[in-house]
């Protein structure tokens, strides 16, 4: 008991030093205080994730119309159709809902007090804004119904969501949903597969070790003025044993002021998240809550981090009377412990060599984890030992090369850890690159889509043939659509009941287009308006009794319906004779990447569209290039037609929903790590000016130049910079060529490593430029006084 009386008398005697040592001792402590606050505030962010993900998934439940799947719902008072919608303008996603009450009760969704009426509109704040502004006149034509509700908090995702909810009187139950309430999303998670489990939990070591590490650094701000403080304390009769507890009782001080710190840049920052999107990321404030547990952790961790440190800092450092600091033997870094780290890493990781699987849904998250953990904190400790040993072999050069070497030699440690959390994230982040990269395949696939033909896609279904040839000619007449893919799609039947021994009754295609519409779907030899094509595979005809599509034969454009007993429901046919002038053609590539359609071809007057019933209108747009906003005014013409028509943006390649969220998290936290390791390098940059500000004015005043000193500053932190990007290159390859043997890849870019050493490099660089007029400020003559 006596034990811990000691123990806590001597931490609240350095937390007395730490608040009272004058102004160099506030300088510090200050310093100090906003170098953990940083790291605090990341970590407070990091764990609000799992509240702010399980917010957004409940609002975008709350809104959602259900049920919709395996329940019909009858008309009534409180139900309502609905039409999901979804259109991009500028870049931008504007999602929506067109809706039509069935009656007079019809629930409100989540934001709002009654569903909107006909021509009625209700939109979230971002999009009413967006609407007023000049750079919203072109989707004002797109959404022209009158704005007379906003829609509240409770039902947008984040506050710059561009969401809308459209009354209608047009909907047709047979084309739409119909649903009596909201709050009908699901609440079961499909599980995440192995590969994108292992980007996660990469992506979280990665993203908060640096963190981490410079939060230990922050904790050994001021270290040599310190020291000094505690020599005097030896000399009033304090044993080594007690001045190390008043050190760990600063260090625990100053914690204590970083975490009160963090939490005031946090509830700072997290006031101003609604403006400001990164990476399509929006959320309001109160979304960003961190997770009670994970608080406490924080709270717990960092001053005992702080505590560890010190002790840790100061086993090799003897302080005694008189002011004479010295260290504890002159003998070098041990290297045996420091190789030991990483190796024990490998050792945690080889073992899961072809054990993630893309089909599996788990993976030996801790084992993993703790492996890459030990891996880069191994790094961390090399590179002490890396520069002292390359430094004290560097001799000659100019004499701001030679103050800056000389100055490495006499204490490298303080250098080598101002960079380590940028060669933590550099490494992590080359592994992580390397994995990304890697398994991008698996994630994005080719559509076999043709971007050179035509650049936008829009179907209607279920119109009929005469209102689609309109339809068709309205995207031609469009501005800045310089042609059109438009055809006519049905189907059409042998005539006649189904014959004895037939299975079923044959069947064929039926498209009608324009010439230059046909060309895009077979190779025709030549083609005027009135003639008809039997596309096929091989340009060959099929034998009669499978394919009607036969020249001069007859088939029935009004196909038979099936009863929900499996029997045909008999129609009134409605025959047509394909003309025997009716010539074959090869089928070619669909610009949509579907397979080529075959059958009958045949232009607009070779036939009457008018006996086509339940056909598919589709438009494949050609978009001008030299037209700006072409897209925009293709998609209001869609809007104009129906509102609730889906325009889709053609590519080469689909990339799957969760693994483009999982990327875009991963950049955000890359953004924001990326920010804070910069500042809190650029706090103890001008930490360890402050030390040496009296070093410095006492060069000025014998004759050195500023810029000498100057190109001092700026290679004693090239040299470790240059030694840590190296180890951060070799380390980052080499684990990440381990995570790709757990998923058997192999690598697909081995220069991924450029572009996150160029951001590493230019960070550190940007903060050594900032650090230079602090520089300059303290070589004045006033800074020679001393007490």
């Amino acid at each position: 008991m006596s034990r811990v009386r000691t123990w806590v008398r001597d931490l609240a005697l350095g937390a007395r030093f730490a608040v009272t040592g004058g102004r160099r001792g506030w300088t510090r402590t200050i310093l100090t205080a906003i170098g953990v606050g940083l790291g605090v505030c990341l970590l407070l962010a990091a764990a609000s994730v799992p509240h702010l993900l399980d917010s957004r998934d409940d609002r975008v439940a709350g809104r959602t119309a259900g049920p919709v799947v395996h329940l019909e719902v009858k008309p009534s008072e409180r139900s309502f159709l609905y039409a999901e919608t979804s259109t991009l303008y500028r870049g931008d996603t504007v999602k929506g809902m067109v809706v039509r009450p069935d009656g007079g009760r019809a629930p409100a969704p989540p934001g709002l007090t009654k569903l909107p009426g006909p021509s009625e509109m209700a939109v979230s704040p971002a999009l009413a804004d967006l609407l007023a502004s000049p750079e919203g006149a072109l989707l004002k034509d797109r959404l022209p119904n009158r704005i007379t509700a906003t829609i509240g908090d409770r039902g947008l995702v984040g506050p710059g969501e561009l969401f809308y909810y459209a009354g209608s009187d047009t909907l047709k139950a047979s084309a739409v949903e119909r649903s009596d309430r909201f709050d009908g999303g699901s609440d079961s998670r499909v599980p995440m597969d192995a590969g994108l489990l292992l980007i996660v939990v990469m992506a979280c070591v990665v993203l908060l070790l640096p963190v981490a590490v410079f939060i230990a650094t922050a904790a050994r701000f001021g270290s040599e003025q310190r020291d000094r403080r505690l020599a005097a304390l030896r000399l009033v009769g304090s044993d080594r044993a007690m001045t190390r507890r008043i050190a760990a009782g600063e260090s625990f001080c100053e914690a204590i002021f970083g975490l009160a710190a963090g939490a005031g840049i946090f509830m700072l920052v997290r006031q101003f998240l609604g403006s400001v999107t990164i990476w399509d990321i929006n959320a309001f404030p109160s979304d960003v809550t961190p997770n009670p547990a994970l608080t406490a952790l924080i709270i717990v961790s960092v001053p005992v981090c702080a505590i560890a440190v010190t002790l840790f800092t100061l086993r090799g450092v003897a302080i005694e009377p008189l002011g004479v600091v010295r260290n504890s033997g002159p003998r070098r870094r041990r290297l045996w412990w420091r190789v030991l780290l990483p190796v024990a890493g490998l050792a945690l990781l080889l073992p899961q060599a072809d054990q993630v699987g893309m089909n599996d849904t788990g993976i030996a998250t801790y084992q993993i984890s703790g492996g890459a953990l030990l891996v880069l904190i191994g790094i961390t400790a090399l590179l002490p030992w890396l520069v002292e040993a390359v430094v004290g072999r560097l001799r000659g050069g100019p004499v701001s090369w030679q103050l800056a070497v000389r100055r490495l030699q006499l204490s490298s440690g303080t250098a080598a850890r101002a960079v380590t959390g940028i060669m933590v994230a550099a490494a992590g982040g080359i592994a992580l690159q390397m994995l990304v990269a890697s398994m991008q395949s698996d994630f994005m696939k080719p559509t076999g889509m043709d971007t050179a033909r035509a650049q936008l896609f829009t179907s209607a279904p279920g119109a009929d043939a005469t209102s689609g040839r309109e339809i068709i000619e309205k995207y031609s007449a469009t501005k800045g659509v310089s042609g059109v893919i438009g055809i006519i799609e049905t189907y059409a039947e042998g005539p006649g009941p189904q014959r004895s021994g037939e299975r079923w009754i044959p069947i064929t295609g039926l498209t009608v287009g324009d010439c230059p519409s046909l060309r895009e779907l077979a190779k025709l030899p030549s083609c005027k308006d009135g003639d008809v094509f039997i596309a096929t595979k091989n340009g060959k005809l099929r034998p009669k009794d499978e394919d009607p599509a036969q020249p001069g034969a007859q088939v029935d454009l009004s196909l038979r319906e099936s009863t929900p007993s499996g029997t045909v429901k008999q129609t009134e046919p409605e025959l047509w004779r394909i003309p025997a002038s009716a010539r074959t053609a090869q089928t070619r590539s669909h610009p949509m990447g579907r397979l080529p359609l075959d059958g009958i071809l045949a232009t607009p007057s070779a036939i009457d569209v008018s006996k086509l019933h339940d056909a598919t209108t589709t438009a494949m747009i050609r978009l001008d290039p030299k037209v700006p906003d072409a897209a925009e005014y293709a998609r209001n013409t869609a809007a104009a037609i129906d509102p609730v028509t889906d325009v889709q943006t053609m590519q080469n390649f689909e990339r799957d929903s969760r693994y483009s969220s999982v990327l875009t998290g991963v950049f955000v936290g890359a953004s924001v790590t990326m920010l804070v390791v910069a500042a809190s390098m650029l706090v103890s940059t001008l930490q360890q000016l402050r030390e040496r500000k009296q070093l410095l004015s006492v060069l000025v005043a014998f004759g050195t130049r500023r810029t000498t000193l100057s190109w001092s500053v700026l290679w004693q932190t090239a040299i470790p910079v240059v030694m840590g990007l190296a180890l951060a290159v070799t380390t980052g390859i080499g684990l990440g060529l381990t995570l790709l043997n757990m998923v058997d890849k192999q690598v697909t870019d081995w220069w991924a490593f450029l572009p996150i050493i160029g951001v590493g490099a230019g960070l550190i660089l940007l903060v050594t430029l900032l650090s230079l007029p602090p520089l300059w400020r303290m070589t004045r003559p006033d800074g020679l006084r001393t007490e």
